[in-house]
Order: C-alpha cells, then sequence, then structure tokens
C-alpha cells in the first residue's frame, strides 16, 4: 500500500521500492532528440548563420570579422579563447573564487593551490577551453579533484561552486564609444530534477521525463544505489546542479526579466571590462531583488563572439523564431565588429586563426 496523501508520505520517507524493475528507457532517446529542436545538431541549426556569415563576411572583406568584437579577448570570444583570461578582467567582487590549473600539474600542487585559496569542497572543474558544457564537473572532495586532474586532457579551472538557487544567462551588447548598451536575452535555467508521488522509485521518475531519459547513461551511474528508492510525494531531487544545456537544464525564456535598471546594472559591470562590447554573462545570483540591485551576483563566465542569445532553446520557442533571434545577433555582431575595426582594431588573420585551430586539435 502506498501513501495516498502528503501526510502520510511524510511519515513514509525514502525506501526501496518491493515491485521489480527494469530500468529500461520506455521513449526512445534519438525520437525525444528528433522532435525537439533544441536538441539538434549544432551543423544542422546552424546552417542559416553559417550562410548570413559569409554574407557579412564578404561585406567585412574578412571571414573573420568577429574577432574585432571584443579587442581583449583572443578571437573576440568565438575560437579557442581562455575562460581564465577572461574572468581576470571581471572586477573580483563580481565572481567566485577560481584557480588555473596546468594539465600536467603535480598533484601536491594543486591541492596546496586550492588550500591556500580557502576554497572548500564541493567545487566546479572546467576546461579552461571548453563549450556546450563539455568536461564541467562538480567535484565533492580531494581525491575525485586529484582524478578530474589525471583524466583532464587540458588546462582547466578550479571553481568555487556558488549554491544561490537562480542562475540566469544575461546577453549584452554595447556598440563602440557609446556608455550605454541592451540586454537582448535573459535565460532562466532550470536544473534537472524529478518530483517524487509517493510510488514511483527514482529510476522510475527519471525515466518517465525525457530530459532525464537523454541523460540515463550518466544517472544510472551516479545514482546506481537509489534508483530502487521512492520519492516522497512532492519531493524534488536535483539530479544535475550544472546549469548546462548539454547535461539536462532546462532553458527558459526570461526576457520579460529586462528592465532599464537591470541593463544600468550590466553597463556598470561591462564598462568595467576593457575591451568587451558583446557576450552573454553565466551568473548565479540570491534573489531577484539583489539581481535588480547588483547585489550577491557571481559571474561563472563571460562568453563572447561564440555566445547565443540561450533564451531560444526554451521548449515554447519554433526554430523559425530561434533562426530570427540569432540572425539579429550576427547582425549586432557584424555592426560591432566593423566599428572597432574602423576604430583600428584589426581583424584576425588567417594565419592566426590557423594557429587556434591547431592548438585546440592538439588539446583535444
Amino acid at each position: 500500500m502506498y501513501p495516498t496523501s502528503p501526510a502520510e508520505t511524510e511519515a513514509f520517507k525514502i525506501r526501496d521500492t518491493d515491485k521489480p524493475f527494469t530500468f529500461k528507457p520506455i521513449k526512445s532517446a534519438r525520437l525525444i532528440r528528433l522532435k525537439s529542436w533544441e536538441y539538434w545538431p549544432f551543423s544542422v541549426v546552424y546552417i542559416p548563420v553559417f550562410m548570413y556569415w559569409l554574407w557579412l563576411s564578404i561585406k567585412a572583406k574578412s571571414f573573420f570579422f568577429f574577432s574585432a568584437s571584443n579587442p581583449s579577448i583572443e578571437s573576440g570570444g568565438l575560437l579557442g579563447e581562455s575562460k581564465i583570461g577572461i574572468l581576470d578582467l571581471i572586477d573580483d567582487a563580481f565572481k567566485p573564487v577560481t584557480l588555473f590549473v596546468k594539465r600536467h600539474e603535480h598533484a601536491d600542487t594543486l591541492a596546496a593551490s586550492v588550500l591556500n585559496a580557502g576554497l572548500d569542497f564541493p567545487v566546479i572543474a572546467k576546461p579552461d577551453a571548453g563549450e556546450r558544457g563539455w568536461g564541467v564537473e562538480k567535484i565533492k572532495n580531494e581525491s575525485a579533484l586529484l582524478a578530474y586532474l589525471r583524466k583532464s586532457p587540458v588546462d582547466f579551472l578550479v571553481q568555487e561552486y556558488v549554491d544561490y538557487p537562480l542562475e540566469f544567462g544575461v546577453f549584452y551588447y554595447r556598440m563602440p564609444d557609446q556608455q550605454k548598451g541592451t540586454i537582448s536575452s535573459i535565460v532562466q535555467k532550470e536544473f534537472l530534477s524529478v518530483t517524487g508521488n509517493g510510488h514511483s522509485s527514482l529510476g522510475e521518475l527519471i525515466l518517465t521525463n525525457d530530459r532525464a531519459i537523454l541523460q540515463w547513461e550518466s544517472l544510472k551511474i551516479k545514482y546506481a544505489d537509489s534508483l530502487h528508492k521512492v520519492l516522497p510525494f512532492g519531493k524534488k531531487m536535483t539530479l544535475v546542479a550544472i546549469g548546462n544545456h548539454c547535461l539536462g537544464t532546462k532553458f527558459l525564456n526570461a526576457n520579460h526579466l529586462i528592465t532599464p535598471e537591470l541593463t544600468a546594472i550590466f553597463d556598470r559591470i561591462s564598462l568595467g571590462i576593457e575591451g568587451f562590447y558583446y557576450g552573454r554573462y553565466d551568473l548565479r545570483c540570491t534573489n531577484l531583488d539583489d539581481f535588480y540591485q547588483g547585489k550577491n551576483i557571481k559571474i561563472m563566465e563571460l562568453n563572447g563572439a561564440g555566445a547565443e542569445p540561450a533564451h531560444i532553446y526554451d521548449p515554447s520557442f519554433s526554430i523559425w523564431e530561434g533562426w530570427k533571434v540569432l540572425l539579429h545577433h550576427w547582425h549586432i555582431l557584424y555592426k560591432i565588429s566593423t566599428r572597432n575595426h574602423q576604430n583600428g582594431v584589426p581583424y584576425m588573420r588567417f594565419q592566426e586563426a590557423r594557429g587556434i585551430w591547431k592548438r585546440i586539435k592538439m588539446q583535444s
């Protein structure tokens, strides 16, 4: 007999289910991806953007016009840029404690650096140059961090884990020589989670959640000892506490949060970053009141020319709406880049782009 009310369930707590269950996805992951364009391959979604880039390149007389968008960031922030290099440009008041670690760092040196920085576990580890959540992990203890060091093929960051409840991606741009910019996109990130009903096991809850099904191969390992547990009625369990789309996070359109007051906050932050005009802040904050006042904000990353206005991945957005927003932002990127070029910022040369690409290939 399963509990039938929240009160009964609270007394019930988490327990092992007594019915047999074979953990096998009911839905096809391939079908889930096919039906929702947010999961389509980058190379497919970006076909119109690629064609528009070619046209803009002809107008700018450079395939690498975007490199002039953010003069202080390598390639403008589209290819091979260093995360720590960008974070170093941001005021310490707005970012978490972050360590840069060489991929061949000695274990004792890393442990000492973490201690000297005052970092407490858990921490976040992520490649210094990486995209779309690749290699991002929440590290629970020192042994797990040293294991990450041993397996990492690239330099990486160890970052203070910020457990503020709200996570946003704020897309901001500003024309050179202007003091006021524009917030064109805010995405709110909803971490991958399931909610108990008092009778389904964790495994069953995961396999009735489309987003969780796509993460099944990793989740079945992470929660191997808990898959047969039953969650109490109404209890929400976060499965992945990292706000990346490729890890199951739902991206929600939060453009209704854009106000002149909030734009002024990001004008102030952005004007303090030399040579930055176009990109997306990925941040966490305590609550909306603090968000609007610029208080208790921690910027985990700042992405440049390669950033996306991520609100387009809201499940309610159509591919046509997404394309319209992407093309608009590439038009803005072109305007900022060509204006900077007119002001003396050179475009990246082919030899430079080739060098960056070779470096990326060597690290992969």
